[in-house]
């Protein structure tokens, strides 16, 4: 009786990991499956950053390898995104530490931490054992989003900057004009002082 509950025992235990064995097969299969698939949008075009960015960025060298790696993630496949990916966290962080002193403000501080943040959750999904594809399209979106708004933001910057200057500019052509008409004013009126004498 004994030999009956142990032969039991065991038969039970064989099945058990064989319907183990066959769900990661099916696990396996279903992830080669997906790693087929491309994520994001291969047609996808980033805002043209100003010329008079432009000309600054491009001093900036990390900027153009981090804008280089955003583009590549679209249209990729798994195996692709999982090492793009890794870039762009890479890219980032340089990012944040070479940020040069003219665009060292809060704003655009605070879309590079955003892009950093978009870049470790992509990278993370991309690793994930279990693949969900809307979501690595999703987190390929949200990528996507967060560097459109960094290069908005410098872009404005830049703008901003521009308009300061020419503002500043005006100040002093205001400031010498009125300096002139003040001079202009004096000048008349001690001439007719000196008339009156």
């Amino acid at each position: 009786m004994k030999n009956i509950y142990i032969s039991l025992v065991i038969v039970l235990v064989l099945f058990v990991s064989c319907g183990d064995t066959q769900n990661n097969t099916e696990l396996l299969q279903e992830q080669e499956v997906q790693t087929d698939e491309t994520y994001g949008n291969p047609d996808f075009k980033f805002p043209k950053v100003s010329t008079s960015a432009e000309s600054f960025l491009n001093d900036w060298t990390v900027f153009d390898d981090f804008k280089t790696e955003a583009i590549a993630i679209n249209g990729s496949n798994l195996s692709t995104l999982k090492n793009r990916s890794e870039y762009l966290v890479s890219r980032v962080d340089s990012l944040i530490k070479k940020i040069p002193d003219t665009l060292d403000t809060q704003s655009v501080y605070s879309r590079l931490l955003v892009a950093k943040t978009r870049a470790a959750l992509l990278k993370q999904l991309a690793n994930k054992v279990t693949i969900d594809n809307a979501e690595i399209d999703k987190g390929v979106y949200e990528m996507n989003l967060a560097t459109t708004n960094l290069i908005v933001q410098i872009n404005e910057k830049f703008q901003k900057d521009a308009i300061d200057s020419e503002r500043t500019e005006n100040e002093k052509k205001e400031m010498e004009l009125r300096k002139k008409k003040m001079d202009s004013i004096l000048r008349v009126e001690k001439q007719d002082l000196l008339k009156k004498q």
